[in-house]
């Protein structure tokens, strides 16, 4: 079985570090992009990715805005998207799954529990 391979989109260095660490040592591969924008350029390439992390609050470009934009390229629209937010209010889940994430984990992200969205892909 080949490593699953993430694209870790936020605008805040410091969670693609740690995110990045926790995944590579639990077996998987990580790119990571700072803006949206960035984001859909890679995911417009070749560029073999099972799930993309998605900060939902970036500046420039949210993730409300990107999701759609993401399942509109046509090699990704089956790409599991995961939306990512410090947002934790009732209603933030709907409203991410709405805007087309197919699941939803909120910061400090709780590492069980995306590994298990994550066994998912």
């Amino acid at each position: 079985m080949s490593k699953k391979r993430l694209l870790i989109v936020d605008d805040d260095s410091r969670n693609i570090f740690a995110l990045t660490h926790t995944l590579r040592v639990k077996s998987y591969d990580c790119l990571s992009c700072t803006s949206a924008e960035e984001a859909l350029k890679l995911l417009k390439s070749d560029e073999e990715i099972d799930a993309v992390l998605l900060d939902m609050m970036m500046p420039e470009m949210d993730g409300y805005d990107a999701i759609p934009l993401i399942k509109a390229i046509p090699s990704r629209k089956s790409v599991f998207v995961i939306a990512v937010t410090a947002q934790a209010m009732t209603g933030d889940k709907e409203k991410c799954l709405e805007a087309g994430a197919d699941d939803y984990i909120s910061k400090p992200v709780d590492v069980d529990k995306l590994l298990l969205i994550l066994s998912k892909i």
